[in-house]
């Protein structure tokens, strides 16, 4: 990793434009996501001491993220960021405005221009800011925009390199494998711990890692005694080449957990015998769907989610 990555903050008056370009020590897709979900930003853009809170966001054309930054005292500074076009993981653009607690934007803002590169490893962000007039510019200036700014790009790059060293340390192969990252509001220890009595495998990586074991930076709130305890990183092999990963996604940082029906796991065991194990087991104070049984398409299958609200599927393919 580079420790001294590379920062251009450039001021341009004949052209009433702010170009910014920085360099991440991540793979492109994680940096993406870092500007594209609103429960990854409210981790990062906020100068300190302020935080971000999102009320709403939608990124899509035409879409919007209607958020505050909220002060220690906590007086609310509203903003909307308003999406013009977007190229997944290569592009997007945005017009920013300033706004009232009800969502109404103060004019004029100003339109940002984000682009996205990889190489080698390394993810490179370009931003050009433009304004409809030099006094909005030369407002922003004013205000500290190149000093905050300057900060909300060093709190991802925290969280990127936080991200990076969770990787590598529960990444002990480059064989590839197959894995589904499973978020809980509160009961993810509880959940792996039955997950590992159906499975009988062993935590992998680091085993059980806790927010309480996150280390405190200079300047950054401390973890409430309230999740300390929870769940920060675990996963869990229940095949050669499948791993389970999951989280605790605590209502003290924002986030909301919302059980739905989007997302299944497929096991396909080696017999017959395993798949109705493996069935009955993991269905225990769950709901059934669809009981063991022979199918059309040629396999025993089974469907059920789980007493934790997640979706399984066991698929055993049968042979003549």
């Amino acid at each position: 990793m580079k420790k001294n990555p590379a920062f251009d903050f450039i001021v341009d008056k004949a052209t009433k434009t702010i170009r910014v370009k920085r360099e991440f020590n991540s793979e492109l897709s994680l940096v993406w996501d870092a500007f594209t979900k609103p429960e990854i930003l409210d981790q990062w853009w906020a100068p300190k001491p302020f935080a971000s809170k999102t009320k709403y966001m939608n990124f899509e054309v035409g879409g919007k993220r209607f958020y505050a930054m909220i002060s220690p005292e906590g007086q609310e500074h509203w903003s909307i960021q308003e999406y013009t076009a977007i190229y997944p993981k290569t592009h997007f653009k945005m017009n920013s405005f300033f706004s009232d607690k009800e969502g109404n934007p103060n004019l004029p803002g100003s339109n940002w221009d984000l682009n996205f590169s990889e190489e080698n490893g390394t993810t490179k962000v370009s931003i050009t800011i433009y304004n409809e007039s030099l006094d909005r510019m030369e407002s922003m200036i004013e205000m500290g925009f190149k000093e905050g700014f300057t900060m909300v790009l060093e709190n991802l790059d925290k969280y990127v390199e936080e991200k990076f060293i969770l990787r590598k340390q529960n990444k002990v192969s480059k064989k590839p494998r197959v894995s589904n990252y499973l978020n809980f509001d509160g009961k993810t220890e509880e959940a792996f711990l039955f997950y590992k009595s159906v499975f009988k495998t062993e935590f992998s990586g680091k085993g059980i890692q806790r927010f309480g074991d996150i280390q405190a930076n200079a300047g950054s709130p401390p973890i409430a005694e309230s999740i300390k305890n929870m769940i920060l990183h675990v996963e869990l092999p229940i095949t050669e080449n499948y791993v389970l990963m999951g989280t605790d996604a605590p209502k003290e940082m924002g986030f909301t957990i919302v059980k739905g029906n989007n997302m299944h796991i497929c096991i396909e065991p080696e017999t017959k015998e395993e798949a109705d194990r493996l069935f009955q087991e993991l269905s225990i104070k769950g709901s059934i769907t669809m009981p063991m049984a022979d199918m059309f398409f040629g396999a025993y299958f089974g469907e059920f989610t789980d007493q934790y609200g997640i979706n399984w599927m066991i698929h055993f393919q049968n042979t003549l």
